[in-house]
């Protein structure tokens, strides 16, 4: 039987992958890369670039292009069988990449290269990516000897265990949950929501009305519900998914959370490093912990008197028109919308009518191939799911690169959005060019009937969001696979792109080619959006002092000892320093962070703030020049875009503003100027 993941076609063979697929082809294809490392690293392999690209890097790309496919299915069609032979794979695959970045023989390659004549020569994205690989390998215990070495080893595999548990008590939490309200308890929520829960419990043989904790479900309930028991009961649920206050005690992610900070520290010490932060930051643009924390606190102090104003027009407006004279947490999203809706006079209900899914497309893609000079065209390939679609993107007739768009939530899905790589960007040693392919990955509604899915503007923003990192992917024009696309750039300026991409959402003109009313065919009025223009910065105090509520509680956790043993306490007090309305004490929200727990950001969730500063300054620039301006458009795409990873994010940021950035287009963009 041919094996889908030891295929050498250009494009995974999604739909053909099955679990008994993973384990032996794992094997055959970490076979190869020890055999491949194992030449690298002998004296039959020189210290040049070139030859250790070809020994090793083939070898390695190949099965990390597999292993990707294996984990993108476990993220996104999860099941328990494909879920067992991903956990069974998962410990051999992270101590061949973990050897490998610390194999002092193949580091010592590399350095010979750096300090070897020919490096001077080397392009600059070669010299970035071997300057890049050099700082990874110490970062990786290339440095560390004997038992260090070993505890270091068995540090990673051990957190990428973890981190996957961590994922998986979530994702479960997530999908285990269902309440079946009755019609009374729906009242308030949207028609295609009450729809689109009577058909879940129609399909199960059940009455009333099935509801869940994915997001396309729980928030038409939080945001419109007027029943406020079971806005309290779906809160409730959410907010302690995973922890000690769950349903399930084998979802409890208390102990996963400690023993990974525990690990984190650890690893920390053995590279030298005072804590997890110091290491973490190591590889991004911001010097230590202490000046995020001061950036953080900074942005705060400012945040702070409109957040105080925010929460007290709320509060006064749910007591007076709601009757809610206790607000608690399970009414603010409630209350936030009522508010709106009487200062503005309209709803997120009314603007979603107005955002089709094949219509936002549309005009996406019509704005990318407009600012970019490329074209989109859909494409056959083999996908996970039916509701997949497989795009190429193409410049004067050739591929510049492929994406896979998944929308729509479903059970087995990972919550949340995410851009992920299938491959990147290469000059490969056998002389061909390989083209990028990415993963744009979302959790929107679902059709339900024969109308399309519609969208908030904020699931629009979202969308924007993930395609600004996926055309970071997508347009690079470096070679070298450690720098192309967003490999190699600082993580607290990779949100750059897709932050950036987010400001068209709020442009009249593109606004008139991404809607058209579901029954109609309408264009957004003008009427409609100059009151979501007037509304843009409602709450933004208060929404800004919430994701500063995360990053210092993400920083302050790795930068901290003991922290581990009270990550409940250390919440707390950053709660007590910044947020404006306390949070009911069974809110247990660090048990789903998967972003820090499982997803890459410890210690770097501050990131969304930092790169926001960034991208409102690059913005501001199409602000000035136009939002269409192509002189603007191709200066962003050169100096952005195209460059990846191959040199310094500042660098690239100053060739394309002419100076650094400023903090004054953010305050703006937020309405706290």
């Amino acid at each position: 039987m041919s094996n889908p993941l030891l295929s050498t076609a250009a494009l995974p063979a999604f739909a053909s992958i099955r679990p008994e697929h993973i384990a032996p082809a794992v094997e055959q294809l970490l076979k190869e890369a020890d055999a491949a490392l194992t030449l690298a690293t002998s004296e039959a392999t020189p210290a040049d670039y070139e030859a250790l690209s070809a020994s090793l890097g083939v070898a390695t790309e190949r099965l990390g292009a597999a292993w990707g496919a294996v984990g993108h299915l476990n993220a996104v069609a999860n099941t328990p069988e494909l879920r067992e032979a991903y956990n069974a794979a998962l410990p051999a695959v992270t101590e061949f990449f973990t050897r490998q970045g610390s194999d002092e023989r193949l580091y010592a390659k590399y350095k010979a290269i750096a300090a070897s004549p020919a490096a001077a020569t080397l392009k600059p994205a070669r010299q970035q990516a071997l300057k890049l690989w050099l700082r990874d390998f110490v970062l990786s215990g290339a440095e560390l000897q004997g038992e260090a070495k070993t505890r270091f080893a068995a540090i990673q595999e051990r957190s990428a265990e973890l981190a996957q548990t961590f994922s998986e008590h979530v994702l479960d939490a997530t999908d285990g949950y269902a309440y079946y309200a009755s019609a009374d308890e729906m009242a308030g929520v949207p028609a295609d929501a009450v729809q689109a829960a009577r058909a879940a419990a129609e399909a199960e043989g059940k009455e009333g009305f099935k509801l869940t904790l994915h997001f396309p479900s729980y928030l038409p309930v939080m945001q419109y519900g007027s029943h406020r028991g079971l806005r309290q009961r779906l809160y409730t649920a959410y907010v302690t998914r995973a922890s000690e206050l769950g349903d399930k005690p084998e979802q409890d992610n208390s102990v996963v959370m400690q023993e990974l900070l525990q690990l984190r520290q650890e690893e920390a010490a053995l590279l030298g490093f005072a804590n997890f932060a110091e290491a973490s930051l190591a590889a991004k643009m911001a010097d230590s912990p202490q000046q995020v924390l001061d950036f953080l606190r900074d942005l705060a102090r400012r945040a702070r008197p409109f957040a105080e104003k925010d929460l007290a027009e709320l509060r006064e407006f749910a007591a007076r028109e709601l009757g809610l004279a206790e607000l608690q947490a399970w009414d603010t999203a409630y209350a936030s919308e009522k508010l709106k809706e009487a200062r503005y006079a309209f709803s997120d209900e009314a603007v979603r009518q107005y955002f089709p899914v094949p219509r936002v497309l549309a005009g996406l893609f019509s704005i990318i191939e407009r600012l970019f000079q490329v074209t989109i065209h859909e494409q056959a390939a083999e996908v996970w799911h039916e509701s997949v679609k497989f795009y190429r993107l193409e410049r004067n007739g050739a591929l510049v690169g492929q994406f896979y768009l998944d929308l729509y939530a479903r059970p087995g899905k990972r919550p949340g959005a995410w851009m992920d790589e299938v491959r990147s960007r290469w000059a490969r040693p056998e002389g061909t060019q390989q083209t990028p392919v990415a993963q744009l990955v979302c959790n929107f509604t679902q059709p339900v009937g024969d109308k399309p899915a519609l969208l908030t503007h904020d699931d629009v923003t979202t969308l924007f969001h993930e395609f600004g990192h996926g055309l970071h992917h997508l347009l690079t024009q470096v070679d070298e696979l450690g720098v192309s696309g967003i490999s190699g750039v600082e993580w607290d300026a990779v949100e750059l792109p897709s932050q950036f991409m987010e400001n068209f959402c709020w442009e009249w003109e593109v606004l008139q080619q991404l809607t058209a009313h579901v029954d109609s065919g309408e264009p957004l009025p003008r009427e409609l959006f100059d009151k979501m223009l007037a509304a843009k910065n409602f709450q933004s105090g208060m929404q800004t002092l919430r994701q500063i509520e995360f990053a210092l509680f993400d920083m302050r956790l790795h930068a901290e000892t003991g922290s581990a043993a009270q990550i409940q306490a250390v919440l707390n007090e950053v709660r007590s320093e910044v947020a404006v309305m306390k949070s009911p004490d069974f809110n247990r929200s660090q048990h789903s962070f998967s972003h820090i727990f499982a997803g890459g950001y410890s210690a770097g969730y501050y990131s969304y703030k930092w790169a926001e500063l960034l991208s409102a300054d690059a913005w501001s620039a199409f602000e000035v020049e136009g939002v269409f301006n192509a002189d603007t458009g191709r200066r962003y795409l050169h100096n952005i875009l195209e460059v990846g990873g191959s040199r310094p994010a500042m660098d690239s940021f100053k060739a394309f503003r002419g100076r650094e950035p400023q903090i004054d287009a953010l305050l703006r963009h937020q309405g706290m100027a």
